[in-house]
């Protein structure tokens, strides 16, 4: 069954390349069943984030009308960016499969090897500068949310 599902993925990334999007497809799965399907549509939706993971994270929680994924799999057709990997764990996925590595992705130009580095820095070392600002101001809503009783934790 593993295999089929696998299958699936790879067919959409094939899809993808032939409608001008990037090699990637993604299915997860819950008990067995395909709930949800993403493709990368990141150029064709001007949408940095649009890999196909999370196309199809955003797919699976508005079909199961929960923010949390708990109880299924991903499947994909390379290991995950970072960006990708992050938005699995929020979402609580159970195993992720995958195909490519991240080392065939950068053979074709798809190389997160930067991100990867830049998160091992300290903010000051970034490529991309980050300046602390407003903090006492923005600490009045943290400060709200932890007296808050009746906040749905995520």
């Amino acid at each position: 069954m593993k295999n089929e599902f696998m299958k699936k993925a790879i067919e959409l990334s094939i899809k993808s390349v032939n409608n001008g999007g990037g090699p990637f497809g993604s299915v997860i799965v819950k008990g067995d069943k395909i709930i949800a399907e993403g493709s990368n549509k990141v150029t064709s939706n001007n949408d940095p984030t649009a890999h196909g993971e999370i196309v199809a994270i955003r797919e699976a929680c508005k079909k199961l009308n929960n923010f949390s994924l708990n109880g299924c799999e991903l499947y994909s057709t390379c290991e995950p960016c970072p960006m990708c990997l992050s938005a699995i764990y929020w979402a609580r996925i159970d195993k992720i499969y995958y195909a490519n590595t991240r080392e065939d992705a950068r053979k074709i130009d798809f190389d997160d090897s930067l991100i990867y580095t830049e998160l091992q820095k300290n903010i000051d070392k970034r490529k991309i500068p980050m300046i602390q600002m407003m903090r006492n101001e923005a600490l009045k809503a943290f400060e709200m949310w932890d007296k808050k009783t009746d906040k749905v934790k995520y």
